[in-house]
């Protein structure tokens, strides 16, 4: 296995859809699978989607359920209802900065695991963020472009010290 080098925003790569997975069970799609579950870890990430380390493909590695590393080759996923939520993303291509982005809460997904075998499920919550911010780098979509207010896209040290600093005007405020 290897580490990956994550491409940044900026590079083509990242604003192109991918090209579907011909075989899900190829050898170089089980040691691709294999090596961005390693980058994906050393980096710290949630997930990582294949044009992210410079592979125009369709499929993405997340963090599932207990820790465990899931891959999904030519995902689709669908909104399940019509409920949104917005929450704060981060993405190991755009490093520093954290976006608040709306997402369906509720997905249906299907597609195939590195054994070729056709997977199906509905995700809600953290899961169903990470899979859709994953499947958005599919299509040529980085998180900022999902941003109704540009206004909350900040950098990590800049909107945790103003959190800090709400929530200790907060605290001083409840001492009165």
């Amino acid at each position: 296995m290897a580490i990956l080098k994550i491409a940044r925003m900026g590079h083509p790569v990242l604003i192109k859809p991918a090209l579907p997975v011909q075989d899900p069970t190829a050898p170089e799609i089980r040691r691709l699978v294999a090596d961005m579950a390693e980058t994906m870890e050393d980096a710290q990430g949630l997930g990582l989607a294949a044009p992210q380390v410079h592979v125009g493909l369709r499929l993405f590695v997340w963090r599932g359920g207990a820790g465990n590393i899931l891959a999904l080759i030519n995902p689709e996923l669908e909104a399940v209802g019509e409920e949104t939520e917005e929450a704060w993303e981060g993405c190991l291509s755009i490093p520093g900065l954290r976006g608040c982005v709306p997402r369906a809460a509720r997905i249906r997904f299907r597609g195939f695991d590195i054994d070729g075998k056709r997977v199906e499920g509905e995700a809600a919550g953290l899961a169903a963020r990470v899979m859709q911010h994953e499947a958005d780098h599919l299509d040529g979509v980085l998180y900022p472009m999902r941003m109704p207010d540009l206004a909350l896209l900040g950098f990590t040290e800049e909107l945790s010290r103003a959190a800090t600093q709400a929530r200790d005007a907060a605290t001083q405020g409840d001492a009165r």
